[in-house]
């Protein structure tokens, strides 16, 4: 195990919640998606918690029957182009998708906020799940699961190669002289590929980091490879610590495949925590918001998983129906996760449904109990860090005045940040010459 290590924490700007009834909660800002003063106080209390970034997903495609908050909500970069003037150390990483994006608008995207966060950006790489996307880019049809990993793989290597453009001194800008720029230290790509044919360079330099974090959140065969090869962070989920135990190891030595270190990739778990006084309080809380979903709501938000299916055709109190390969092509990872537990644990279709749209938090019970836990799954190779989700709207300030504390004086976390750039807060490291063909 790495000596020194630090238990990393971030968070994402997710509205009222990704539940599809949360926005009615008591607590809740209803219009919190569209919101720039929502989203600067979760930035600014997370960087108050020493967290090392604020995550921002996106998606594609919608319908009558989407989340709340997918209906109406900031487009990625955008957000946190805002949110690098208002904060000074905490990262921002946003999503953007390979399957419905050119590598050289990406570049330039992530680069450029880079530049104006001085160093804080990162880039959680999709290959988009929903089918409908393609209508919504004059596509005739969704590239299939196995080509979205094959198209990422090249896009990612287009980034960075357009991200070596310059060597980090390449402009002088030498009044006396005339000299802008020297061109011995610009490098053109000529990438000619399966998918893609970009020339470069790319319109503007290196960053205070070097270039921004490659963040990744696939969990499928075909994302597993593509984080072992290409991220410096993953986002994963997984329902208990053996499971995430069993997807660390096999990740951490997807490593050595590709010549790469454990210190080269930080695994994040996404846990969702409630913070109460006590274990009935916190369960109160819970049911607070379990309890605003209906069962017509919780079919809608499990049919988004499989390609926005109707689930409302079957029987709800029988077992949960045999899908066949419905789903391969969307979030593989998740509703193959579905299927497996609704045939374990014996599910019905309401069970099922109820389970997906508000699942029981792993961390649950009081301050001390949710950072015994967290520590727990730390400290035994089950994740480097996590990515905090609030069980109801107002769950994450206090977990950062009450967990945060608890973590910092067990020296889990730091109470300050180390450094100044993403980079070097999440992986003690950065890019400081040209890396091409990386």
């Amino acid at each position: 195990m790495m000596k020194n290590r630090k238990m990393h924490l971030g968070t994402m700007i997710h509205g009222a919640m990704g539940n599809m009834s949360a926005w009615r909660h008591q607590t809740a800002q209803a219009d919190a998606s569209i919101s720039f003063d929502f989203a600067r106080s979760i930035a600014t209390k997370a960087e108050e918690g020493i967290f090392d970034f604020v995550f921002v997903a996106d998606g594609l495609f919608i319908n009558a029957k989407s989340a709340p908050h997918f209906l109406n909500r900031f487009e990625p970069m955008t957000l946190l182009s805002a949110l690098a003037l208002v904060t000074r150390k905490i990262g921002l990483v946003g999503t953007v998708s390979t399957s419905y994006s050119e590598p050289f608008t990406v570049a330039r995207q992530f680069m450029s906020l880079d530049h104006l966060s001085d160093g804080r950006a990162g880039w959680n790489v999709v290959t988009t799940p929903l089918e409908g996307s393609a209508k919504n880019f004059s596509r005739e049809k969704h590239p299939d699961h196995g080509e979205r990993y094959q198209i990422a793989q090249e896009y990612i290597e287009v980034v960075k190669g357009l991200w070596n453009s310059w060597d980090e001194d390449a402009f002088v800008r030498n009044k006396e002289t005339g000299q802008f720029f020297e061109p011995e230290k610009m490098h053109t790509l000529n990438h000619e590929g399966k998918y893609f044919q970009v020339q470069g360079p790319l319109n503007i330099g290196r960053s205070a980091q070097g270039q921004p974090v490659i963040f990744q959140a696939g969990t499928s065969d075909a994302g597993i490879a593509l984080a072992a090869a290409q991220a410096e962070a993953v986002f994963t989920r997984q329902d208990s610590v053996e499971k995430a135990q069993a997807y660390y190891e096999s990740l951490k030595g997807e490593l050595n495949n590709y010549g790469r270190s454990e210190a080269d990739l930080a695994i994040l778990q996404g846990v969702t925590v409630i913070v109460g006084e006590s274990a009935e309080d916190a369960e109160k809380q819970y049911q607070s918001v379990a309890g605003l979903v209906s069962v017509e709501e919780a079919l809608n938000f499990l049919g988004r998983y499989f390609d926005h299916h109707d689930f409302s055709q079957y029987p709800l109190d029988e077992p949960f129906p045999e899908l066949g390969t419905l789903g391969q092509n969307s979030f593989r990872g998740y509703t193959d996760e579905i299927k497996r537990k609704a045939k374990e644990q014996g599910f019905t279709l309401r069970q099922a449904a109820l389970e997906s749209a508000t699942p029981r938090p792993v961390f649950i019970g009081t301050a001390e109990e949710v950072a015994d836990g967290l520590q727990h799954w730390f400290e035994n190779r089950a994740a480097d860090g996590f990515i905090i989700m609030g069980g109801t709207p107002d769950t994450f300030p206090r977990f950062v005045d009450r967990v945060v504390p608890l973590l910092q004086e067990r020296g889990l976390t730091p109470k300050s940040y180390r450094a100044n750039t993403l980079r070097e807060n999440l992986l003690n490291k950065k890019i400081t010459q040209r890396q091409a063909g990386q």
